[in-house]
């Protein structure tokens, strides 16, 4: 079982981990609130932001980003893309050495206009060909309710983005 670290539960993030569990990978969720992540590992339910929808036991969440990213052969990024660059400064040098990054924010960084695959690769040095994205008509909590639903995932290195296909797929 592989393990990711999703940072961002919100209602976004919690309905990716869904997906990513339900591949078959063991999901570390990482919210900005303490008391969100017990919460969540308590309920098993994010009743901030998907109340009535159940989590697994592959789902776990904590408040600790070193936590979160031990470990990890990917880290998928699903918090509000204005906060992107001053989390990733806090957290750039924890992320493992091989370690893919997926991007789930969709948007431009105001000041900057640069995509958030740019920022990903300017704050952590982490090359285009680990850093993908993943874009499509998707609704958080259609998702969550597992609805037939089909998204694009990107990446410079094609077989990047198909090893994800395949680890995102259930």
């Amino acid at each position: 079982m592989s393990k990711v670290a999703v940072f961002g539960a919100g209602s976004w993030g919690t309905a990716f981990s869904l997906v990513l569990a339900d591949a078959g990978n063991s999901v570390t969720l990482w919210a900005r609130r303490a008391e969100l992540s017990e919460s969540i590992n308590e309920r098993h339910e994010n009743v901030d932001y998907l109340p009535g929808v159940s989590l697994p036991d592959e789902i776990r969440a904590t408040h600790d980003p070193d936590e979160a990213l031990d470990g990890a052969d990917l880290v998928v990024l699903a918090m509000p893309s204005q906060s992107l660059r001053s989390n990733l400064e806090h957290w750039a040098s924890d992320i493992p050495e091989d370690a893919v990054l997926l991007s789930l924010m969709k948007g431009v960084e105001v000041g900057s206009a640069k995509r958030m695959s740019e920022v990903i690769e300017e704050v952590t040095g982490i090359g285009a060909d680990r850093v993908a994205v993943l874009s499509g008509p998707n609704l958080s909590h259609e998702i969550a309710a597992r609805q037939p639903a089909a998204s694009v995932i990107a990446c410079v290195d094609e077989s990047v983005a198909a090893a994800l296909q395949a680890r995102c797929h259930s």
